[in-house]
């Protein structure tokens, strides 16, 4: 058994978040690789360092989550991985590209993409391989790995009818991964949100149709030691009716763990611009009511550049204190990936998830080990839920 994990990959203004269950498999949410340099790490590295390999030698993940289709959510996927059939699969190639055993796509954030929104060349390659997936299905039902999609919320006027088998509807935990039932893990669906009428589905960009999920993550017999919430780049409307939907059942959206909402930009907590207002913009209460519903001990990390006190947006310095804000009341601690460990040299931001809740933070792969050797190390460690 492995020691299940969350590893924040730092990718400056991008999010790249890898998901290690107990059962070794892995789910990747969202990439931003871009070319190595003295500025920029080398992600793909450290993401190829926690792959394993299947019995042909290629490296793969389980599940692969894009949350929606801006270049800093999926910079890189051409270059670094397979997409098509599996049969076509170059084992020459090096580095050898890594397999999506199965794609979890929203068809909504490709249809709401615009004159002003257009899709990068790893965004239609995202949607040009899914909808080979989808067609696949509609032909021969459900098929192997390589060839495997969950479709992530329910289309308007029929366009995802027939596909009830891989249809993953809001409010529906996901248990199982590339089609093998998982222990001590759910995804639960809470976005992209169905318009309400066609003027709302006009005013619905691709970031306010990013894929919400809270994961559940267990180890041993705690079924669901941390609650990470991730939530793309939905940004302040997204929030606050998620907020008017769940105010009377707040337990829907508590985490331990706290991706910031489009790289910590203030658009997610306010309604007015960081740049023209500054200090006098005022937060949004109810999307304030939605990200904050903290359990006690709970982190919040920021996948963003380095967070500076200027009219940069994002990242945002008056977002940072408004979840520093929020931890205050819950003895929380706040991460940054572009100042993990230090700004001069990030490096991958990892939390074992133990039988206590989130372990404390990493910057080294998780090695396998048993579960029981993973409760003991961090029995000590209390976990209040406040």
């Amino acid at each position: 058994m492995a020691v299940p994990n969350i590893t924040f990959f730092p990718v400056g203004n991008g999010d790249m978040t890898l998901l290690e269950l107990e059962s070794g498999t892995r789910i990747l949410v969202d990439i931003n690789i871009r070319e190595p340099s003295d500025d920029v790490r080398d992600v793909a590295k450290d993401l190829r360092d926690r792959l394993t390999t299947d019995e042909k030698g290629r490296p793969y993940i389980d599940a692969m989550v894009l949350s929606h289709p801006d270049e800093d959510h999926c910079r890189g996927l051409e270059k670094h991985f397979h997409l098509g059939a599996l049969a076509d699969y170059d084992n020459n190639a090096e580095p050898k590209k890594i397999v999506i055993r199965e794609m979890w796509s929203s068809p909504l954030i490709f249809r709401r993409a615009s004159s002003k929104h257009t899709l990068c060349d790893d965004a239609k390659a995202w949607n040009k391989e899914a909808r080979r997936r989808v067609n696949l299905f509609r032909e021969h039902g459900i098929g192997e790995n390589g060839d495997l999609i969950l479709v992530l919320g329910e289309d308007q006027n029929g366009k995802t009818d027939g596909l009830e088998d891989i249809l993953v509807c809001p409010e529906k935990t996901i248990s199982e991964v590339a089609g093998k039932a998982q222990s001590n893990f759910g995804a639960l669906l809470l976005g992209p949100l169905l318009a309400e009428n066609e003027d709302d589905d006009q005013e619905l960009s691709k970031n306010e149709s990013s894929v919400i999920f809270k994961y559940t993550i267990g180890v041993g017999k705690v079924s669901d030691a941390v609650r990470f919430l991730s939530g793309g780049a939905a940004e302040v409307l997204i929030w606050e009716r998620l907020w008017q939907k769940y105010e009377s059942s707040p337990d829907t959206l508590k985490y331990d763990l706290l991706s910031t909402p489009h790289h910590c930009s203030w658009h997610s907590l306010s309604n007015d611009s960081w740049g023209d207002k500054r200090r006098k913009a005022e937060v949004s209460e109810d999307a304030r009511n939605a990200l904050s519903q903290a359990y006690g001990g709970a982190v919040i990390v920021a996948s963003s550049n380095e967070i500076k006190d200027d009219d940069v947006d994002p990242p945002c310095i008056r977002a940072k204190e408004e979840y520093q804000s929020i931890l205050d009341d819950v003895a929380g601690e706040f991460y940054n990936t572009a100042r993990y460990p230090t700004s001069e040299d990030p490096a991958p931001l990892m939390f074992e998830v133990t039988a206590g809740g989130l372990g404390k933070p990493s910057n080294k792969p998780s090695k396998s080990a048993t579960a029981a050797s993973a409760i003991s190390a961090f029995a000590s460690q209390p976990r209040v839920h406040g």
